[in-house]
């Protein structure tokens, strides 16, 4: 066939209407059409095109430099596409035509500036929230995923959460917004509406009639938090007057301590996080854990340190930061019993001084260099068998920041309480007291909490309980003795194990107790304490975090 015969068989047969030189013209057309149209697509798809204007370089993008997936130890960085826009074709060209809105806004000028930024800031964010919620977090998973996960390398909490999430059908924003920019969610309750502004209340804790009057001195910058409390000589701890009740020598003891099991306890610095901020999940990412039944103690055990440190620092739950205070105690506790009596050790370094810049003199109870408190559980109490000494602790206690302009109460438990208001400040149920006849009726049935408190001052101890209100007598009558020596604190209580007085757990063989602990260090009152998450306490039992060995 000659060339104009096969030109005039390639202009006489057709595909789909069209000759084959017609189809060949399209095809290149389409191909030329498809490639400039997928790099102008992928030319919007780069970290530079994103950051290209002032709204974004000026204020996301600065917040984004400060986060681990702008800078890490691995060198893996996820550009603003990888966030925000989808890998897969179809819903990377919807997020395209849903982002021709953000263009027509920024010719409108709607966040040229910082302050317009700022008050656009709650709204951009819920925006984007939604668009995660609606198509599973995609981008996400463009890097993160289940399947992926090696929850032998992760925390414990996290483990947890991610289990409960995977089990629960949730996606990565449910629990993961503010990673990469300022955390506006902070601002929002659990329905997603804004948090009613606080009250004005009194946060800092009223001084007692033998302590100094408070300073009006601004509290200065919280200086950086110790790695952990060294010891320091007995004498740089406390005035010699403060010291001289306490023995020079160890408690004396009919227990061989050398047979009974040390059981490592990290107390750490709780900030301002009371019963209602643990239920509350913009507050507290446990919430819903702790809501389904988990234990702090699953959640939180071996990171006592590191939530010490962001609470003392003030980075977190913290409005009123101790310069220097340390961030976590860490306590050895054993327990023995002889049948008769239950006998507990405790052993901690003494913490160098860290006057409170709002009491003058920095002592807040400068009768008291150091208070020990124990709290028992016999499980009636409201949530305490998985929080511990946390059903007593609420926001409108004394010193904490929902507390009424008179000072406020110390500890109750919820129960109380007619009702316990979690969210809407203030917080907590401190007027909502149940009648005396009701209270009574709880009282006799079990519901409190069985309370220790040794005191430094006067090397003794305090044996009452926590119900409506905390009451420190009427309690079987425990003893304790403490002494500091070579930088570390050692004490000993005693309580027999079997008690009919109000207010006390009689403890059995066979069954397990939920304890808490605090130490009130260098001259410290309220809330300014250190503390420790459950545990459970037994006589002779393998099951028992804390296990009280026969003698």
């Amino acid at each position: 066939m000659t060339g104009a015969g096969v030109w005039g068989l390639l202009r006489r047969v057709r595909i789909l209407g069209a000759t084959l030189v017609g189809a060949g013209v399209i095809f290149v057309a389409g191909i030329v059409f498809w490639g400039g149209f997928n790099t102008a697509m992928e030319a919007t798809n780069q970290m530079d095109f994103c950051v290209s204007c002032h709204e974004m370089r000026d204020n996301v993008y600065q917040e984004y430099k400060q986060t681990i997936h702008y800078e890490n130890r691995t060198g893996v960085r996820a550009t603003c596409p990888d966030c925000h826009v989808p890998k897969d074709w179809t819903h990377k060209i919807l997020r395209k035509i849903q982002a021709s809105n953000e263009v027509y806004h920024w010719l409108l000028g709607s966040v040229d500036t910082p302050e317009k930024f700022d008050a656009k800031r709650l709204e951009l964010a819920r925006h984007e929230w939604a668009r995660f919620k609606a198509n599973d977090s995609l981008e996400c998973r463009n890097c993160h995923s289940f399947e992926g996960m090696a929850p032998a390398k992760q925390k414990q909490r996290a483990q947890k959460q991610h289990e409960m999430a995977r089990a629960d059908g949730m996606t990565c924003i449910d629990c993961h917004k503010g990673i990469a920019h300022k955390p506006v969610h902070h601002d929002l309750d659990e329905n997603g509406n804004p948090k009613p502004e606080a009250p004005k209340v009194a946060s800092i804790l009223p001084v007692s009639a033998a302590a100094p009057a408070a300073s009006a001195a601004p509290v200065p910058a919280p200086a950086p938090v110790a790695a952990a409390p060294a010891p320091v000589p007995a004498a740089t701890q406390a005035p010699a007057a403060a010291t001289a009740a306490a023995a020079s020598a160890a408690p004396a003891s009919a227990i061989d301590w050398s047979r009974v099991a040390e059981k490592k306890v990290t107390l750490f610095y709780p900030g301002q996080t009371g019963f209602e901020w643990i239920l509350n999940g913009p507050d507290h990412g446990g919430a819903r854990g702790f809501k389904k039944g988990e234990q702090c103690s699953g959640c939180h055990e071996g990171e006592q340190a590191d939530m010490g440190a962001k609470m003392a620092s003030g980075q977190k739950a913290e409005t009123t930061p101790i310069p220097g205070k340390p961030a976590f105690i860490p306590m050895t506790v054993q327990a023995a019993h002889d049948g008769t009596n239950l006998t507990l050790r405790f052993r901690w370094p003494a913490s160098p001084h860290t006057p409170a810049p709002f009491v003058e003199g920095g002592r807040m109870d400068p009768e008291n260099p150091v208070k020990l408190a124990m709290l028992i559980d016999q499980g009636k109490v409201q949530d305490a068998d998985r929080s511990g000494c946390w059903s007593t602790c609420h926001m409108d206690a004394r010193s904490m920041p929902d507390a009424p302009a008179g000072g406020g109460v110390t500890k109750y438990l919820p129960q109380t309480r007619t009702a316990i208001e979690l969210k809407s400040p203030p917080r907590g149920g401190a007027d909502k007291v149940k009648p005396a006849d009701e209270l009574k009726a709880l009282l006799d049935q079990g519901v409190f909490l069985d309370l220790l408190r040794w005191k430094s001052g006067s090397n003794a101890v305090e044996d009452g309980y926590v119900s409506s209100e905390r009451v420190m007598s009427g309690g079987q009558g425990a003893t304790g003795n403490g002494v500091l020596a070579d930088g570390f604190w050692t004490v000993e209580l005693v309580r027999k194990l079997v008690s009919d007085r109000p207010g006390d757990v009689s403890i059995e063989p066979g069954k397990l107790y939920t304890i808490g602990f605090a130490i009130h260090d260098d001259h410290t009152s309220a809330r300014f304490h250190h503390v420790s998450i459950d545990y459970k306490l037994g006589l002779d039992s393998p099951d028992a975090a804390i296990n009280a060995v026969r003698q």
